[in-house]
């Protein structure tokens, strides 16, 4: 009895746990600790990015060069974002350029990494990634250049064609009204197959390899193999590769910038290019605010549901 009193005491007289009492004060010392420790990150997070994101919105609602006075516009330039042609075309551009960005690589990804899946050769498996692989380290600006002069009048593309008998199809693909847009998509493709593919052939090796070996015993072929067991496995791996090949298209800017820079006329223009001529260049600082607060709604409308469509299936 009188080592249980002396326990308690000592436990009293140290602040520590009697009857389950203090366990409140530890968790509640446990919780402002994760605080301090995550405070860096926040001082950070609201400096760099909602602060700038408020004082954008604010900016959208005057007319201002970014030295003179600015005179206050209300939803003036909101309504010239959504009404100008000129202004709305490089929303339509943006979604245009999801076939190319999203559509083609994650496809794409799906069919080589089921390929790959199928053929079982770790030595092809390995190349395939390495290949697939080097366009992400390449800077999306460098990679531009280099289609640049692949795209150009004598460039490797117009060479192919001449090469296989089709040089009436050989044009300057950048320079040209119709064609500019979707050769700034094809660099888009490019960029992303590899990402894709490798994460779906990650996505791939947490499947367990039993389905695959009963499926084969059901005498499931190739394309019902890939219906019910790899779509289905990877459907997390295909949200995250949509949503971020989404966000690619719509907030483009490096590949258009140094690839066209917009043109020829408006033809390639996006929002991201529009933001930096108008905000930059024309010193309209008012006006290229508004765009980037549409397109970061649009960008947030687009991707949400998405999110929830994946998570949900």
């Amino acid at each position: 009895m009188s080592s249980i009193l002396g326990t308690a005491r000592v436990g009293e007289a140290v602040g520590g746990p009697v009857g389950g009492r203090a366990r409140p004060r530890s968790r509640r010392t446990t919780s402002w600790s994760g605080w301090l420790f995550a405070l860096p990150a926040l001082v950070m997070y609201v400096v760099f990015v909602l602060r700038p994101i408020v004082t954008a919105f604010q900016y959208s609602f005057y007319d201002w060069d970014g030295i003179t006075a600015s005179e206050f516009v209300g939803i003036e330039n909101y309504r010239r974002v959504l009404t100008e042609p000129e202004l709305l075309g490089t929303i339509g551009h943006s979604f245009f350029l999801i076939i190319f960005f999203t559509l083609i690589p994650v496809t794409g990804g799906l069919l080589i990494a089921a390929l790959l899946q199928e053929l079982k050769l770790r030595g092809l498996v390995t190349t395939a990634r390495t290949l697939l692989f080097l366009p992400q380290i390449i800077p999306g600006a460098a990679a531009a250049i280099a289609w640049v002069w692949m795209f150009s009048s004598n460039g490797a593309v117009n060479q192919l064609l001449r090469a296989i008998g089709l040089e009436s199809l050989t044009r300057a693909w950048l320079g040209d009204f119709t064609w500019a847009l979707p050769s700034v998509g094809v660099i888009g493709s490019w960029l992303g197959l590899g990402f894709c593919t490798i994460l779906l052939i990650s996505g791939m090796g947490k499947i367990d390899g039993s389905i695959y070996e009963a499926a084969r015993l059901d005498g499931a072929g190739f394309f019902n193999t890939f219906r019910s067991v790899t779509l289905p496995g990877l459907r997390h791996e295909i949200g995250v590769c949509v949503t971020i090949t989404i966000i690619a298209a719509l907030a483009s800017f490096d590949i258009v910038l140094m690839s066209t820079q917009g043109g020829p006329g408006s033809s390639t223009m996006v929002p991201g290019v529009l933001i930096y001529q108008l905000g930059f260049t024309e010193s309209r600082v008012g006006l290229a605010s508004a765009v980037g607060i549409v397109l970061t709604v649009l960008i947030l409308a687009v991707i949400l549901p998405i999110q929830r469509f994946f998570r949900e299936v």
